[in-house]
């Protein structure tokens, strides 16, 4: 039986994620706190194809979308009702392991300002 605090939670990411959407962003990953990941399973099965559910130490969504001059965007985007979000671009010429380096640290510094 679900808490009205995990309905919240739940709708709150489905707001976030719709959102993003209307906007042109694609949900790529999930991180979710061990806590979190234990009370959303149902929601994890419905994230889709391709997006990766990782435990984290901060509840966090991974969104990425095309941006001007063949860059792509990506941001990380708290899972809170304050909206609070980093943002970065990648050059389409960028190692992958290059990109994963900046997300790993753009996830550390979400995690610092909490």
């Amino acid at each position: 039986m679900r808490t009205g605090n995990q309905m919240n939670y739940q709708s709150l990411i489905e707001e976030i994620v719709a959102s993003y959407v209307k906007h042109g962003w694609q949900l790529r990953r999930v991180l979710l706190r061990p806590a979190s990941g234990l009370e959303l399973t149902s929601l994890a099965r419905e994230f889709g194809d391709g997006v990766a559910v990782t435990e984290a130490e901060v509840d966090a969504l991974w969104f990425s979308r095309p941006s001007h001059e063949q860059r792509e965007a990506w941001e990380l985007r708290l899972i809170s009702e304050n909206a609070f979000a980093l943002f970065e671009t990648f050059e389409p010429d960028e190692a992958e392991e290059d990109r994963e380096d900046v997300r790993r640290e753009m996830e550390a510094q979400l995690r610092d300002k909490l």
